[in-house]
């Protein structure tokens, strides 16, 4: 399994979807989560970039990601 790099986040009311890419930007995993299992999920996952959308509720997420050692853009 490649090592993934990148994980695009697509911030919902709700669920959330996460994907990961490697270096080369193949699709690594493709997942949906709940709210509540949304950090739970980044605790297994390699510190990478963390790419989110632009909206309200990514200010919240990205101080919470930066707080366990990602880089969020």
């Amino acid at each position: 399994m490649s090592e993934v790099t990148t994980i695009g986040l697509d911030i919902a009311k709700n669920v959330f979807h996460a994907h990961g890419a490697d270096s080369t930007g193949r699709t690594v995993f493709s997942r949906k989560l709940s709210r509540g299992k949304l950090l739970n999920f980044f605790v297994s996952q390699p510190r990478c970039i963390v790419a989110l959308e632009a909206c309200g509720g990514a200010h919240h997420w990205a101080r919470e990601l930066q707080a366990m050692g990602y880089e969020v853009r």
